[in-house]
């Protein structure tokens, strides 16, 4: 039997053999929802295609623009040997008072070493506190009664003390650092010689990078912000964001900023916008690393990119019209903060990685007349990884893995942005970021297993995205020849990967 609709619709399958046949009303109905499809795509579905075609082009351009621009400064100032103890003054302290002469000691400027934590598992915090206080160090051990303001708070209530008053200086490290001995004797100079300055930050380097490739991918991308973005910023307007640990501020500039305040999960980013308007200036002084470790399970470098994602946008969102008054801040510096820091950097970026990867892709494979140009397509997302790449060169066969990797985590990023930008329920949401600390020396990662709970093991909105991108791929490889599956079939398996928590460890919630 024929399998053809016939024009007059009388029938929808030639009845022959016992075959199905529809009513004419049946053909009807399905007449006119083909020819109603065939009006709203060619009218409406065709035309917010290629629209969303231009707008990913206007914003590929930005992406790059910011890379190029970003990543010329960092090489101009390395060729030009411009570093930080270039800049400023960083002489070593040498200030003998007449004391300190009696006995061939020096005098040191008091600086407060704040490690604010929240129930450290792997941490004996008040018996280690009380070991180095028998032994004649000035430490204290402070707690709250409640976790008002999360770290915020901490620090806060820890500035609140008596100590303070001596200390010209504060420095801070989260509970997985680990500075050098000599991180003090390095950082403080900067800050005595130059008075402007109101923050030393220096770079992460992370000891658990090689665990798992999870970690890989995040060394990739801290590696590049720290060489290049925070480089970059220090070298044109002595400002970037700072990165809550490892780093010295000068206690006036806390104090005349108004101290921490909790009102987004980005306090450190808040009070280094608060600072720099006032006119304070900032050095990142890359050649002091300080070890850290990175998140080993994908339920914590989640929380972590939520938080990192969610209070920026929501800050943006308060002190926009701050940064446009403010008057101690050049126009140049107030262009760089809200242009390239917050919308180029944090939202353009994270937008276009998800929706061009992720959507425009695979609904170019579904509509076609929506053409996505050659050098949009290839050159300049290239263009982008390698500049993104230049961070991390022991990493570069990896790279493929990591820009699938980057475009599911866009995903993420973008509805944590958006539930900053809303002020949604979770904008001020704070969980702290689990690290596996001496776990991993107790439990091989091949053995490490996990249970929890089904929405903690499942993420339902990449695995959703993945069926889609598979769908697409699938379409494309038996019905059309321009190869798009190739793009698309890789991203659906990153997503499927992140969506059933395949990628990182797993630990036991116990």
């Amino acid at each position: 039997g024929g399998h053809a609709l016939r024009a007059t619709g009388e029938v929808f399958f030639r009845a022959s053999d016992g075959q199905l046949s529809f009513s004419p009303a049946i053909a009807a109905v399905v007449e006119w929802w083909l020819r109603t499809w065939g009006k709203v795509r060619v009218e409406l579905v065709v035309p917010l295609t290629s629209a969303a075609v231009l707008l990913c082009m206007a914003m590929s351009v930005i992406v790059l623009a910011e890379k190029v621009f970003l990543g010329t400064v960092s090489s101009v100032m390395k060729l030009l040997r411009r570093r930080p103890w270039q800049t400023y003054r960083c002489d070593p302290i040498a200030r003998p008072d007449e004391e300190a002469a009696a006995d061939g000691s020096e005098a040191y400027p008091m600086v407060l070493v704040q490690i604010p934590m929240y129930n450290e598992k792997e941490e004996l915090v008040k018996s280690e506190c009380e070991r180095w206080a028998a032994e004649g160090i000035n430490i204290k051990y402070e707690t709250r009664k409640d976790r008002a303001g999360y770290k915020a708070g901490n620090l806060k209530e820890g500035m609140r003390h008596a100590y303070l008053r001596g200390c010209e200086f504060v420095a801070m490290f989260d509970a997985d650092f680990q500075p050098a001995p000599d991180f003090l004797v390095k950082t403080v100079p900067f800050l005595v010689h130059n008075p402007t300055l109101a923050l030393v930050q220096t770079r992460w380097k992370f000891v658990n990078a090689n665990d798992c490739l999870l970690t890989r991918m995040q060394e990739m991308s801290m590696d590049y912000h720290f060489k290049v973005e925070q480089e970059a910023g220090s070298s044109l307007c002595n400002f970037f964001g700072y990165n809550g640990t490892a780093g010295v501020w000068r206690t006036q500039a806390i104090v005349e900023s108004g101290g921490w305040e909790d009102r987004t999960t980005a306090e450190d980013m808040d009070l280094a916008l608060r600072a720099s308007l006032l006119g304070w200036e900032f050095v990142y002084v890359g050649s002091i690393k300080v070890k850290s470790e990175l998140p080993s399970t994908l339920k914590a470098y989640r929380s972590q990119q939520h938080r990192w994602s969610c209070g920026p946008a929501l800050l943006f969102k308060k002190m926009f019209w701050e940064i446009l008054a403010a008057k101690k801040v050049s126009v140049w510096k107030k262009f760089y903060m809200i242009y390239d820091f917050f919308i180029a950097r944090r939202i353009v970026g994270t937008f276009f990685t998800f929706f061009f990867f992720s959507i425009l892709i695979p609904l170019n494979i579904l509509f076609p007349e929506a053409q996505i140009p050659l050098w949009e397509l290839i050159y300049i997302p290239t263009a982008i990884t390698l500049l993104n790449s230049v961070g991390t060169p022991r990493s570069i066969h990896l790279i493929i893995l990591w820009v699938l990797f980057e475009n599911v985590m866009a995903l993420h990023r973008f509805k944590a942005i958006l539930i900053g930008f809303f002020e949604a329920d979770r904008a001020n949401e704070w969980i702290v970021t689990q690290k596996l600390g001496n776990l991993q020396k107790l439990k091989t990662i091949a053995s490490v297993t996990g249970s929890g709970r089904f929405k903690d093991r499942f993420h339902c909105l990449e695995i959703f995205i993945g069926l889609f991108l598979l769908v697409s791929a699938f379409f494309d490889f038996l019905y059309r020849d321009d190869y798009f599956y190739l793009f698309v079939l890789p991203q659906s398996i990153m997503y499927f990967a992140i969506g059933f928590q395949f990628i990182g460890l797993s630990v036991s919630e116990d």
